[in-house]
């Protein structure tokens, strides 16, 4: 195949897996909207419970119960509906693959020389860190988050960042660009997915805080861990990103800089930031470590440093000149 034919094939499965994408969303939406509407299922299941255990005087259960009933179809919609945006998750994922790789191929280079290539390679490892961890750690609750962050970072990308293939400029011309762009890549997919974990711990968390007031949850908050077991899961993610980040951006991408402009270092915009990232981060494993901070306080820090990472990625690519600007390359 010539190169103009895979950038064909490209730019036919990079909007195929958005779209796909989408409808892994939608699915997930739906698993949400019915459980939100189940408020009381958790309940019927336990007097359900109780009573086949041997029910106390005066309780009673009707097997034929048509809320009951519906209750229990809903949980299997729910079910259903989980399972049916995981696949399409994975099928969106198959594509987006192809369409990176098939991308670099018709570049005859690694694709991310520009914004546009490093939009839809950064947004595959956000994709790819949530198929690893969500068997891992069992999140397939996260699969909202991430297909409407994916879905929306991907129709960016094609909408008003799209650039044909294209050879590099010569300061790109580096392996040790490979290795910054590879480890910035898959760690700003693991801090995207522990950011999206630490909102729905705050989530959840409250939800926990209704319940012992005598409120109500709904079904697909119950559905979720424990908000102890989701603290946990964002730390273990952010730890496994972190170093990665402090090796691809704090010490790859100083020897790259040297390679292509003579000097370690130059508080250029994106320098600059990619630190202040780092220290937030670094910040949030400290204050773990040694102060003991756990729940809301640490969740918060963790969403700090998402949404700084997120205006590294956007903000200064877009808005910021300097030389390590994706835009217009």
């Amino acid at each position: 195949m010539s190169p103009e034919t895979f950038a064909q094939v490209s730019n036919l499965l990079i909007p195929t897996a958005t779209v796909i994408y989408a409808l892994a969303m939608v699915s997930h939406a739906l698993e949400w909207a019915m459980g939100r509407a189940a408020v009381a299922q958790a309940e019927v299941q336990e007097e359900v419970l109780v009573a086949s255990d041997g029910a106390p005087t005066g309780a009673t259960v009707d097997a034929a119960d048509p809320g009951l009933e519906d209750s229990v179809g809903r949980t299997e919609r729910m079910d259903a509906a989980s399972r049916i945006g995981l696949l399409l998750t994975w099928l969106a994922f198959v594509l987006h693959l192809g369409g990176v790789l098939t991308r670099g191929l018709a570049a005859e280079r690694v694709p991310w020389g520009n914004m546009y290539e490093f939009t839809i390679t950064a947004s595959l490892a956000v994709a790819a860190v949530y198929l690893i961890f969500v068997h891992r750690y069992r999140l397939q609750w996260l699969g909202l988050g991430v297909t409407l962050v994916v879905a929306a970072v991907l129709g960016l990308a094609s909408l008003a960042l799209y650039t044909p293939a294209g050879p590099l400029v010569p300061a790109l011309h580096s392996y040790w660009l490979v290795i910054h762009v590879s480890a910035a890549a898959i760690s700003g997919g693991a801090f995207t997915v522990g950011g999206l974990v630490s909102v729905l711990y705050l989530v959840k968390a409250r939800a926990e805080k209704r319940v012992l007031s005598g409120g109500t949850m709904s079904a697909s908050l119950r559905r979720l861990p424990t908000a102890e077991a989701m603290d946990g899961t964002a730390y273990k993610v952010l730890a496994f990103a972190f170093p990665l980040w402090t090796f691809g951006v704090l010490v790859a991408g100083p020897i790259w800089a040297e390679y292509a402009w003579g000097r370690y270092w130059g508080w250029d915009p994106k320098e600059v930031w990619s630190l202040v990232t780092w220290v937030v981060y670094a910040a949030y494993l400290h204050a773990r470590a040694t102060a003991g901070w756990r729940g809301r306080r640490a969740a918060v820090i963790a969403i700090v440093g998402w949404f700084v990472f997120i205006f590294n990625f956007v903000g200064v690519n877009l808005l910021v000149s300097g030389l390590h600007s994706y835009a217009g390359v």
